[in-house]
């Protein structure tokens, strides 16, 4: 059993981050339809794996401050490190080797979340 279920990315320009966050990830980040005032692209997921996606709606507020969720990095999170200033974003805590537990990096996103990434390579 997973600790998380779900999470939502809160952001403000849903075609932006859709963009942003399928440049990185190397994968389509696929719209669902949710409604006249809101809108939500879900990130890609395979399996019974913790689902997520991108959220604009009232009340949700892109932050640098709070939780930050980590995405799948795959075998090595360089290659999705690597192309986020180029999609727009900004790395701020590089590649970094956490011992036997792999390793991570934190980014902004388009944004203006702060979002990390893990990998075991």
């Amino acid at each position: 059993m997973s600790a998380i279920n779900w999470f939502d990315i809160p952001v403000t320009d849903i075609q932006r981050a859709v963009k942003f966050y399928s440049t990185i990830l190397g994968a389509e980040v696929q719209m669902m339809d949710s409604g006249e005032d809101s809108f939500m692209a879900m990130l890609p997921m395979e399996g019974e794996g913790v689902g997520g996606a991108l959220t604009q709606m009232e009340g949700y507020k892109p932050s640098k401050d709070g939780t930050v969720v980590y995405l799948n990095g795959g075998a090595d999170l360089s290659a999705a490190l690597n192309r986020v200033e180029r999609a727009g974003g900004k790395v701020i805590v590089p590649k970094t080797d956490i011992g036997e537990h792999g390793f991570f990096a934190i980014f902004e996103d388009s944004e203006g979340n702060h979002v990390g990434l893990h990998s075991m390579g």
